[in-house]
């Protein structure tokens, strides 16, 4: 995180007793990334954080693996994609992509409640495509609609519970995710050049406490190279903590308020870019005016990502470089590093004269190779990649 907050009942001092009306004494946690040398939070608990009385294997969904190979453009329909009746939030993903610095899920809920959850693999970062709710988690509850993107730093304790059905796009990294670093001071605040500022993050403004014994919690966590479950059960249940204060938790950002950076000529994909982990970076595309140059060719010019490979999920308006390809609404275009890639054909000719884009997307550029998970290879368009063959099609 970026800024300081302070929640709840906290002590004058950290580190020195706190105690609740009756005398007993608050529970302090450190909640800390890269070894107390990075962003933390402390919180003060009424129970014994770490009062274990069970823990069980949880069998994760398919988490397998499939190579990109051989080498192509990949088109996935993860509207078309089966969820069933109730699905939650968690246990309801779909793995779409992945390697071992991030995986991509999807994942359509009913207006169930999620179990309670902590990925303690790294940070996640869910953008919310519809629908709207509440997370509840140990920091206190952050509410979230169409259009967030929904933060849920490392091993914190949580649950999504939908007020009506969500498609969430839940991207889970290996990391921590933040602003840029281009965007921030060398004190973390971010700058007037950012397309965002700390007015538009809301995190938890008050805690949330419930009582409960003998509480089951699943963990997302590593084991022998592999991503594993386990059920932990807690003797007190997690979300006991009365105040916490620091630069570490969970929030929400909406993309209308990210501020679309434009110019003369077509800008590169990194204007757009809105949040970075370790070997990849999310961006998102937004209605927006373009290029004003008189010569000026609105759509991406043809690239070669040699470093990296795209991932653009469409959401929202009618992508003018895609058109003619089959993409539309909830579609996923996979674009590996490797070869040029770039618009339609015929989107470039169309595109001249336009002075703004109705479109939205949210991309994830990689800087190691994806692979197909089962979710992915389930809802693949196999004519995508041969589309710019076509010439005007």
């Amino acid at each position: 995180m970026v800024y300081y907050r302070s929640v709840g009942d906290v002590p004058p001092k950290r580190h020195i007793q706190h105690r609740d009306p009756e005398g007993g004494l608050y529970r302090e946690e450190l909640m800390g990334e890269e070894g107390f040398s990075s962003d933390s939070a402390l919180l003060y608990h009424q129970g014994v954080p770490s009062a274990l009385t069970n823990s069980v294997v949880w069998e994760l969904s398919d988490q397998s693996r499939t190579p990109n190979h051989p080498l192509k453009a990949r088109h996935l329909r993860l509207h078309d994609l089966d969820f069933g009746a109730g699905a939650d939030a968690v246990t309801g993903r779909r793995l779409v992509l992945g390697n071992n610095d991030v995986r991509i899920a999807y994942v359509v809920t009913g207006t169930d409640a999620s179990p309670l959850y902590r990925n303690a693999i790294g940070d996640e970062c869910v953008y919310v495509e519809s629908g709207a709710g509440t997370v509840e988690t140990v920091f206190g509850v952050v509410p979230y609609r169409t259009g967030d993107y929904v933060l849920v730093p490392r091993a914190t304790t949580h649950r999504w519970v939908p007020s009506e059905p969500s498609r969430l796009y839940p991207i889970e990294a290996n990391s921590h995710i933040h602003p840029p670093k281009r965007y921030r001071s060398r004190f973390g605040q971010l700058l007037e050049h950012a397309p965002y500022s700390e007015r538009d993050l809301h995190g938890p403004g008050e805690p949330l406490l419930v009582e409960g014994t003998d509480v089951e919690v699943l963990v997302k966590h590593r084991a022998g190279g592999a991503v594993v479950g386990t059920t932990m059960t807690y003797a007190t249940h997690p979300f006991d903590v009365v105040g916490w204060d620091g630069c570490l938790y969970p929030y929400t950002f909406n993309v209308d308020d990210y501020m679309p950076i434009t110019g003369k000529i077509h800008q590169p994909p990194t204007v757009h870019q809105v949040f970075e982990g370790w070997n990849f970076v999310i961006c998102n595309f937004l209605p927006r005016k373009v290029d004003y140059h008189e010569l000026a060719i609105p759509v991406p010019y043809y690239h070669s990502n040699v470093d990296s490979d795209e991932v653009m999920f469409y959401v929202g308006g009618d992508y003018e470089a895609r058109k003619g390809s089959g993409i539309d609404l909830g579609s996923i275009s996979l674009h590996p590093g490797g070869y040029a890639h770039g618009p339609q054909p015929a989107a470039i000719e169309a595109s001249l004269g336009a002075d703004r884009f109705d479109e939205s997307a949210v991309m994830v550029d990689t800087f190691a190779p994806l692979e197909l998970g089962e979710g992915g290879l389930a809802v693949e368009d196999p004519a995508y990649a041969w589309t710019w063959a076509g010439g005007t099609t």
